[in-house]
């Protein structure tokens, strides 16, 4: 299964947040939405589950941790290498 990912730099607000989430579409789901709940403000409801999952990205070569360090994050757990 393909891992998604959001990072709230591509949706800034006043928060000004610059977190990224990554993970498989259901585990990402849970995380996300806590995350938008406690820190940007957002009531958790079904319509900002379906905004947060139409946001969701296929991690690539594009995605953040790629660009950061030049790597994919490892499936298996331990360190990320560059």
């Amino acid at each position: 299964m393909t891992r998604k990912f959001i990072d709230c730099r591509d949706h800034p607000d006043k928060s000004g947040c610059t977190l990224a989430f990554f993970g498989e579409e259901k585990e990402l789901e849970s995380a996300v939405v806590q995350h938008a709940v406690s820190v940007h403000g957002y009531k958790d409801t079904p319509e900002l589950r379906n905004q947060l999952r139409s946001m969701y990205k296929d991690e690539t070569t594009e995605s953040p941790t790629y660009r950061a360090t030049g790597s994919r994050p490892s499936s298996g757990g331990g360190e990320m290498r560059p």
